[in-house]
């Protein structure tokens, strides 16, 4: 390997221990008291190198959360290309979901960024569509579902899409913006997960067409 190469893989492992330290920092400390002083001490590295690779903290938390957007993606799509139907891609995108959060903290730790970086507003909002690529093909993602439900004649035809996209999103966001404020000790994520998928089912039911047996709506169905 030249020195070119190793270099840029330093600079990579770096930057990943930098958003590892502040990932553990957020769960144990909070969001709110974790300082670019704690994230350096954290990581073993000065202050001033942080700062070669991050402006400040907000934007080491903003690529946390596109970090884990990107992951979500990696883990989701290649399971979603193999679904013969929209139904079987509703339950997929839900197993990648529960798989990816289910078994850590990585969504507590999301949201409370979101808490700290955009306090008392909506997790989801038009405003914030565009904002990051990764977060918007999975809004995508979840609507072409939809659409191809309706198509199939599963869902109800007259169905708005995209209202339906936000309602499962703005379920899962409301959920887990709760569950983040309680102490960590407290809380389970697989607890947690249940939860989301009763309601979801419940959501799922509702998006029914009228006459379709609803027992086949079942997420957990193999």
């Amino acid at each position: 390997m030249g020195i070119t190469e190793r270099r840029q893989r330093e600079k990579h492992e770096r930057r990943r221990a930098i958003l590892s330290c502040t990932k553990e920092l957020i769960l144990s400390n909070g969001v709110e008291r974790v300082s670019m002083e704690d994230i350096a001490a954290k990581a073993e590295l000065s202050k001033a190198t942080i700062y070669l690779y991050f402006t400040g903290k907000e934007m080491i938390f903003n690529q946390i959360c596109e970090e884990s957007a990107k992951g979500f993606l990696r883990h989701f799509k290649p399971i979603l290309e193999t679904c013969t139907t929209g139904f079987e891609s509703i339950k997929q995108f839900w197993r990648g979901f529960a798989d990816s959060y289910g078994n850590s903290e990585e969504i507590i730790l999301l949201f409370r960024i979101r808490n700290f970086l955009n306090p008392g507003q909506p997790f989801l909002s038009m405003e914030q569509y565009g904002k990051s690529k990764f977060v918007d093909i999975i809004i995508e993602a979840l609507k072409s579902i939809i659409d191809r439900c309706k198509n199939e004649g599963i869902f109800d035809e007259s169905m708005d899409s995209g209202v339906a996209t936000r309602l499962i999103l703005t379920l899962f966001c409301s959920s887990v913006d709760n569950a983040s404020k309680v102490p960590l000790e407290e809380k389970k994520s697989l607890a947690l997960i249940e939860e989301l998928a009763k309601s979801f089912q419940i959501i799922l039911h509702g998006f029914a067409k009228e006459g379709i047996d609803r027992s086949l709506l079942n997420i957990k169905n193999t």
